[in-house]
This record gives structure tokens, C-alpha cells and sequence, in this order.
């Protein structure tokens, strides 16, 4: 079952915990992107985290384009049109990391409001 984060909430706390939240947020939005996109056994949110701490982040950046393209899947899923997220995410990972979290949350969030 999905469960909608509040974006603000999820920032904040991100900050005051000097990005340890962050790492946790990851774990749950890599989980919840693959429930949406009806591929629950892809790479799981710990190993994302794992492997991310092991090449420095660079494999957030291919993280956070594969979460573009797992949200786009799920909206084709729903016979919806999708754009092509994976690009934005990834530039906006480069360039400050929790905007691309914020805009994959509130993806995620439709998804569980529904």
C-alpha cells in the first residue's frame, strides 16, 4: 500500500537530520516507484541506498532517471500520458538533489491518492 508523504515535512526533516532522513526517503520512494510501476521485484530501496553510498552518488543520478521512467511507466499503465521525467529528474538530482525527491514524492502521492 502506497502512503502519501507530506513534501514539506519530508524537506524539513531531511535538513534538520543533516540528510539522514534523506537517505531513509530514498529507500521508500525507490520502493514505492516500483510498486507504481508494477515491478516489485526490481532493485530494491536499500540496495539503491547501498549502492549509492558505494560509488559516492554516482549511481543517484541513475537512480533518479530510472524513477522518471518507472513513474512514466505507471502513468502509460493507466492509459495516461506520460513526458519524459527521467531527463528532469536526473538534471535536478545533479544540480540540488532534494528537488528531484520532492517532485518523485509528489508523483507518488497521486498515485496514492488515488
Amino acid at each position: 500500500m502506497l502512503k502519501s508523504r507530506n513534501i514539506a515535512l519530508c524537506i524539513i526533516l531531511s535538513i534538520v537530520t543533516c540528510g539522514i532522513y534523506m537517505w531513509y526517503w530514498i529507500v521508500v520512494l525507490t520502493d514505492d516507484t516500483n510498486q507504481i510501476a508494477g515491478e516489485p521485484g526490481d532493485t530494491s530501496g536499500v540496495m539503491a541506498l547501498v549502492l549509492s553510498i558505494v560509488t559516492c552518488g554516482i549511481y543517484g543520478m541513475y537512480w533518479a532517471y530510472k524513477r522518471g521512467e518507472k513513474i512514466d511507466k505507471a502513468h502509460q499503465n493507466r492509459g495516461e500520458a506520460a513526458s519524459n521525467g527521467g531527463v528532469l529528474y536526473l538534471i535536478l538530482y545533479i544540480f540540488g538533489g532534494i528537488i528531484a525527491l520532492a517532485l518523485i514524492q509528489n508523483e507518488v502521492n497521486k498515485f496514492a491518492d488515488v
